[in-house]
């Protein structure tokens, strides 16, 4: 396992909360000078730390109104054409095999509950091998810090 220090942990709780933060206010919020900053941010991103930077979108203003997980059990033998199908449908948001009761979990973003229970009876489920499915719909959502960044 790689090591990193706190002042990588700080980073990283910092580009988290804020990956559009510029490099010379990071610098300041942590009062470290900023050629160390991008030398520490570049060595992350070598190291896979940091995967890449990326953008939280809000779902609701383009129309997205559910979001479920859609437990499923299905035929070993067919897994790969299974999810390959999932990775075709754009309403599945990720694709997950799991332990447990089910095989996999995939998350599925629709424009509302009509909308997703065509996406559960006419995609889904009429893949081939899909044996079963489960839909949870999400009523509320809470996300927090990663235990690692905690200060």
């Amino acid at each position: 396992m790689q090591r990193f220090d706190e002042l990588d942990m700080k980073l990283l709780y910092e580009l988290t909360r804020d990956g559009s933060i510029s490099v010379p206010n990071l610098s300041k919020k942590l009062g470290i000078n900023a050629s160390v900053l991008y030398s520490r941010i570049k060595r992350l991103m070598k190291k896979k730390l940091i995967k890449k930077f990326t953008v939280v979108v809000d779902d609701s203003l383009l129309g997205i109104g559910v979001r479920a997980s859609v437990g499923i059990n299905r035929d070993p033998k067919l897994k790969d054409n299974i999810h390959k199908k999932f990775m075709e449908i754009p309403e599945v948001a990720s694709i997950s095999e799991v332990t447990g009761r089910f095989d996999m979990i995939i998350k599925v973003h629709a424009k509302n509950l009509e909308a997703l229970h065509s996406i559960v009876i006419e995609k889904i489920g009429r893949i081939e091998g899909i044996q079963n499915t489960e839909t949870f719909v999400e009523l509320q959502k809470t996300d927090k810090d990663p235990v690692y960044l905690i200060q």
